[in-house]
């Protein structure tokens, strides 16, 4: 019998074995789990809507805005790493809450601050509020690892991703509504609101779906009463595979994670998924705003509001598909052909200078993003940290993909301020490779340009890794 008849019959097989109902009980378990988790990205992205209205109202730079960007990127990272840790000891659950607390506590702080206007208060708000976000991937990543097994985690990465976009879609279609005013049913009409209900209302939201996820979720099948061998799979390499049943203390579960250097490469390499996304994710509103003159209520907006979601959810599902499907759970390969066609998208959104044409090159950016993001923060972390170690192991990736999108902040603000040494940089980039210097709106006309070379990179890196993982009886 070939390998993939063997596969095939192996699947039927677990199916089989499973007890009736746990399908059904996993999956509202997950669909509890991912709306909270849309809801801490209500609680994130809302900061992109609101990009433009703090600016003009308080008269800060794109610089001064990116700090803010930049101190929530890098408290969320070092969350990562630090709340993977703790997931690990304090569940998934637990970790979950937490986060949920204190990003619908910080939501509601940083509204209460637009009184004041004091750019260090929003910077430190901001800051908190990343770090206790950070709670929410690894406490996600650590409940559904119990819950699926390895052939099912490529497909649970893109569904992951789904959720992340499905938060973006709320934000992107509740904010501009908040801000211009809208009629509820019909007949109640609501004025246009301050900037600071864009962080009210998405806290609300998320203490609602709190509520239930902490009276619905079980952490684990042997919680819901289900004991399913399948899902009790050995640890991984990754973290030495440490015996069934026994768990590896804090210093284990650093040391194992931190001396892999596979998983350092991932974590380079998300960092440059890290800056492309989040220099889409924090400024495309303002880009259209600044360079088209385009009005979050416009219809060019709503579409490429409800677009980028979408087809970021359509790359995260059908990478995690093709991984599962066609290379035997391998994310490598699949995401180093994806960081190559990114690159050729950046340089060839570069070169548009209408509406539509930017609203398209927005749109693939974002499938191409998404889907390296849910395939090495997810499906790779789960894969390389197993069971028992899949928190930290997700941390200590997907914190690098803050670190990465810290550049997306005060440097790329820089940039697009058209001053100071990035800005000079970027320009004689552009003159050297492309013979002109950059036309018009200052930095704005550098602003894909500063993507691609972290395009580029990412792809290098993922094809060490999935060497170096070879040679060290992995799979990446």
């Amino acid at each position: 019998m070939d390998a993939e008849n063997l596969e095939r019959e192996h699947r039927l097989n677990v199916s089989r074995q499973l007890p009736k109902g746990f399908r059904a009980r996993r999956g509202l378990n997950w669909g509890v789990i991912g709306l909270l988790y849309t809801s801490f990205y209500m609680c994130r992205y809302n900061f992109s809507i609101a990009n433009k209205s703090i600016a003009t109202e308080f008269g800060f730079s794109n610089e001064q805005i990116g700090w803010i960007i930049t101190v929530n990127m890098f408290a969320y990272g070092c969350g990562q790493i630090i709340n993977g840790l703790l997931a690990d000891k304090l569940g998934g659950k637990r970790a979950m809450l937490i986060g949920a607390a204190g990003t619908v506590i910080m939501n509601i702080l940083f509204g209460v601050a637009s009184f004041w206007g004091l750019l260090g208060l929003f910077i430190m708000l901001r800051g908190i509020d990343g770090y206790l976000q950070a709670f929410g991937s690894p406490g996600f990543i650590k409940i559904n690892v119990t819950w699926f097994n390895k052939r099912e985690r490529g497909k649970f990465s893109g569904i992951f991703g789904f959720m992340i976009n499905l938060g973006r879609l709320g934000i992107f279609w509740l904010g501009p509504s908040l801000l211009a005013g809208f009629t509820l049913f019909g007949m109640f009409h609501v004025d246009p609101l301050h900037w600071r209900w864009l962080f009210w209302v998405p806290a609300g939201i998320a203490t609602l779906v709190a509520l239930v996820f902490a009276f619905v979720v079980k952490a684990t099948p042997e919680e819901a009463g289900y004991h399913i061998a399948d899902l009790k799979e050995p640890d991984s390499v990754a973290n030495g595979g440490a015996e069934e049943g026994k768990d590896p203390t804090i210093k284990d579960v650093f040391f194992r994670i931190v001396t892999n250097p596979v998983i350092w490469l991932v974590a380079f390499a998300y960092a440059c998924t890290g800056t492309v996304r989040q220099s889409v994710d924090q400024w495309f509103p303002r880009y259209i705003q600044e360079v088209f003159n385009t009005d979050l209520k416009s219809t060019h907006f709503f579409l490429l509001g409800t677009l980028i979601p979408i087809v970021a959810s359509a790359g995260s599902l059908i990478s995690g598909y093709i991984s599962d499907t066609f290379v035997n759970g391998r994310r490598a390969p699949v995401a180093a052909v994806i960081y190559f066609i990114e690159t050729i998208i950046i340089i060839l959104a570069a070169q548009m200078s209408t509406l539509n044409g930017v609203i398209v090159f927005f749109v693939l950016i974002a499938f191409t993003a998404n889907s390296t993001h849910s395939l090495l923060g997810t499906a790779a972390a789960m894969d390389i940290g197993g069971r028992k170690m899949a928190g930290f192991a997700a941390g200590v990736i997907d914190s690098f993909q803050y670190f990465g999108g810290l550049l997306a902040g005060f440097l790329l603000g820089r940039l697009l301020d058209g001053k100071g040494w990035v800005f000079d940089a970027f320009s004689r980039m552009h003159e050297l490779i492309l013979g002109t210097p950059p036309e018009g709106h200052m930095g704005w006309g550098l602003y894909f340009y500063f993507m691609a070379p972290f395009g580029m990179t990412g792809c290098v890196l993922i094809l060490i890794a999935a060497r170096m993982s070879k040679k060290r009886g992995m799979t990446l």
